[in-house]
């Protein structure tokens, strides 16, 4: 395995859109939504094993979740899990793990992964990881992988796909980066077959994104920037907590990856989703003849259709008809709401935390 390899994982997210089962005390990313014995976030790291050694595997999470991370990831050393003292959204997230490593290795090379998507297609998956390093370790290339669209989905991002590169089947410069656009759009995407899903999955050396940094998002460059004797000593979390919160909150695609000028997009079928929001766990999982589906838990219905349940403890769940709803009930909060209205969810927890507090969320 290349020692000069890295994995960045990002996992501090809130995942408010999965309540009431992701809390801010235990988001989406530590939770076992498929009864496997496995979370969102150790699927990950097993995924990237089979690429990326353990000890080139990089978390970057909200300082909260140190505990949660160590008890999951006992094989992680601490060293290896960046807390970060504030939420500033992945641009200074990344710009802080690629400056950690390339204090460690000035030859790393980085893929950078959320912590909470499902992939089906796992050898497809390493496939493209492998593949994708190899085109990035050949010169100064941003990448970013690409899925095809199986639905003209408006709560994805898009890219369209350019010239093919010679020599790397698969991968195509990126002719233009579109987000979230309204359905009507997302069915002209679909239909011209040129243009794909962002599943926010990046490959780069530490050298090119550093670089792209200085170049396109200089105040994240320069809020970040230290002595060089900072990065990979001791001295690391304090400079960091003494100035990570003054980044602006901004995302990698809106920092660099809409503004570079080298930036590749390679086209996979990993059997990818993001597990978004409570549709997305729906898609993604076995349904039965009604079209229901059931997360571990025993359910009797009439006349239900289309509706996800999810349920702790040893409950029955009994519903009659229910079309298209989820039904989630999870410690102190039962949600019961349209499947097609999830994206609301997010200023329900809002709602719910201003008008009954902070311990329902």
């Amino acid at each position: 395995m290349n020692s000069h390899r890295y994995c960045v994982i990002m996992c501090g997210g809130v995942g408010s859109r999965f309540w009431p089962f992701s809390r801010n005390d235990r988001p989406k990313q530590f939770l076992d939504f498929f009864g496997t014995g496995r979370s969102l976030l150790q699927m990950t790291v097993d995924r990237i094993s089979s690429s990326v050694t353990p000890e080139n595997i990089i978390l970057v999470t909200n300082r909260q979740y140190s505990d949660i991370i160590r008890q999951q990831l006992p094989q992680i050393k601490e060293s290896n899990i960046l807390l970060e003292p504030a939420r500033r959204n992945t641009a200074p997230c990344i710009c802080w793990a690629s400056r950690h490593i390339y204090a460690l290795d000035p030859e790393a090379s980085i893929v950078t992964l959320p912590s909470d998507h499902l992939v089906l297609k796992e050898i497809e998956f390493c496939k493209a990881i492998d593949e994708g390093f190899e085109f990035v370790e050949k010169g100064d290339r941003l990448l970013t992988l690409g899925i095809k669209p199986s639905s003209p989905n408006t709560g994805y991002g898009y890219i369209q796909q350019g010239v093919a590169t010679d020599g790397f089947p698969g991968i195509y410069k990126v002719k233009s980066f579109t987000e979230k656009p309204n359905l009507e759009m997302a069915e002209l995407f679909m239909n011209s077959g040129e243009f794909f899903w962002n599943a926010g999955i990046f490959l780069w050396t530490a050298k090119s994104i550093l670089k792209a940094f200085d170049k396109y998002s200089p105040e994240i460059a320069q809020t970040l920037d230290a002595p060089a004797s900072t990065y990979g000593t001791p001295k690391e979390p304090e400079f960091i907590n003494d100035n990570f919160q003054n980044c602006i909150n901004i995302s990698i695609d809106y920092a660099i990856m809409e503004k570079a000028d080298n930036v590749y997009v390679k086209t996979v079928d990993i059997g990818w989703s993001d597990l978004g929001a409570w549709k997305a766990l729906y898609e993604a999982s076995p349904r039965n003849g009604e079209g229901n589906v059931t997360q571990n838990c025993k359910v009797l219905t009439t006349d239900c259709e289309g509706t996800i349940f999810a349920v702790e403890g040893d409950k029955i769940i009994v519903a009659a008809g229910l079309k298209d709803y989820i039904v989630a009930d999870s410690g102190n909060a039962l949600l019961i709401y349209p499947l097609k209205d999830e994206q609301q969810i997010r200023n329900i927890v809002n709602d719910v935390k201003n008008r009954f507090g902070s311990e329902f969320v």
